[in-house]
């Protein structure tokens, strides 16, 4: 028998370490060659980790929320032959205090020391994978949840957030003890996903700012303590637009999407900043540069399961409105299903934020730093207007502006946002003069 040890990969170009969120494995387990072992995450890309080989798991390199670097060592297996490293190795200083102490868990997962070389393991034979075909595994009681973390995809742990389901009292039949969808479904049938029953709830719980959460986190830090923001509330009359849209779709076609306000809402932008530049940028503060770009790179905040992403629409200015409408649709969902691709994720210049028809009267929205505006979108409503002899029904929505104070003048912001109102409220200056392929 051997040790074979499972190093980070390489997970995307110039990343020099990852965040460990999710392990799929447990000291003791037995996986197959491919099996996926752990999913890690850089920027806002989450990649799964399979095993190159197939053994026993002895020894795992970090716990949920720890920061690995790319080469380090993230799992060692006992395996049939000499494996890849001296099983005598010891380990890494940082890690040995953590395998040595008795019991020593984290994140839910026992960690414990490499076992020493024995003669006897010699002439004992190879461990059996478990087969995905073989009896299910003995389920634990359903009354008195768990109080490890149970391991379950994100689809899993969605669906047992929306029915009420504590997934540590669901029995998991899965490899390692995975629940899976027909776990939730067998544990939905036998009437115990919610109690309706009014009682005094005393639970408290501690959650563990890790994963997407915490660069969501970190991200707004730095851009609300190190930006100056100064945010414009405009009004904003969308009768005539939301006739427009109403008919556009009306009489769209099977390969044409559904068109929302976001794609006109695009194309205003990048008329905007045709003519305002300066706020189709990135400034570097502690360079001291501020960054112009000629392509229009429009960030979409997205709404996801496992928090705010921000999809990127490349080279808005050479799209049509279908083409925008296309892409916008098609980057929400891979951002909502965690399909899209890293660089599909990165390269914004300039960012909308849009709560929908949940949004508020007005927002202050923070700035997806490093670039210097964002554009908020809040929620549309009937109003009265006053046209000069009468109050009349009229469509109205209130865009929220926000701008780097420290490179956008007021008077530029205010001229910025006075351009977005009277594009959207005149939708037909988005067709003319430089809209030739709309």
């Amino acid at each position: 028998m051997g040790i074979h040890a499972i190093k980070l990969p390489d997970v995307g170009e110039g990343v020099a370490e990852a965040e460990l969120v999710e392990w799929h494995v447990a000291v003791g387990d037995l996986v197959k060659q491919d099996d996926v072992i752990a999913a890690v995450m850089t920027d806002k890309a989450t990649v799964e980790i399979p095993s190159a080989v197939t053994g026993k798991i002895v020894w795992l390199g970090g716990e949920v929320g720890d920061k690995l670097a790319v080469g380090s060592e993230l799992v060692r297996l006992e395996v049939a032959g000499p494996g890849n490293i001296n099983s005598e190795a010891p380990l890494a200083p940082a890690r040995e205090a953590a395998a040595s102490s008795s019991p020593a868990t984290r994140g839910g997962l026992e960690r414990r020391p490499l076992p020493q070389a024995n003669d006897d393991e010699d002439d004992a034979p190879a461990p059996r994978p478990p087969s995905r075909l073989t009896v299910p595994m003995p389920r634990r009681p359903q009354s008195v949840p768990s109080t490890a973390k149970p391991t379950a995809s994100p689809s899993v742990r969605r669906r047992a957030r929306e029915a009420g389901i504590d997934l540590r009292s669901v029995p998991g039949t899965g490899p390692a003890g995975r629940i899976t969808h027909e776990d939730l479904d067998a544990f939905r049938q036998q009437g115990k996903a919610r109690d309706n029953g009014r009682r005094k709830d005393t639970s408290v719980k501690e959650i563990k700012v890790i994963g997407m959460r915490r660069r969501i986190a970190e991200r707004m830090a730095l851009a609300n303590a190190r930006i100056p923001h100064i945010t414009i509330v405009e009004e904003v009359d969308m009768t005539s637009l939301e006739g427009l849209r109403e008919e556009l779709n009306a009489s769209k076609t099977r390969v044409r999407p559904k068109l929302t306000l976001l794609p006109f809402l695009v194309m205003a932008i990048v008329a905007a900043v045709g003519e305002q530049p300066g706020l189709n940028a990135h400034f570097d503060d502690e360079a001291g540069i501020i960054t112009q770009f000629g392509g229009v790179h429009v960030g979409i905040a997205t709404q996801t399961a496992s928090g705010l992403m921000v999809p990127v629409v490349q080279h808005a200015e050479a799209n049509s409105l279908w083409d925008n409408a296309s892409e916008i649709a098609r980057l929400a969902e891979a951002a909502r299903n965690a399909s899209a691709e890293r660089s599909e994720l990165m390269g914004s210049t300039i960012t909308i934020t849009s709560l929908g028809p949940l949004g508020a009267i007005a927002t202050t929205p923070i700035i997806n730093h490093p670039e210097v505006a964002i554009v908020g979108v809040n929620k549309m409503a009937i109003r009265p207007w006053w046209d000069g002899q009468q109050f009349v029904p009229r469509k109205m929505m209130n865009l929220s502006c926000s701008f780097d104070h420290r490179v956008v003048d007021g008077y530029e912001a205010a001229v910025f946002v006075h351009k977005l109102k009277t594009l959207l409220e005149r939708p037909a200056m988005l067709f003319v003069e430089g809209w030739p392929n709309a």
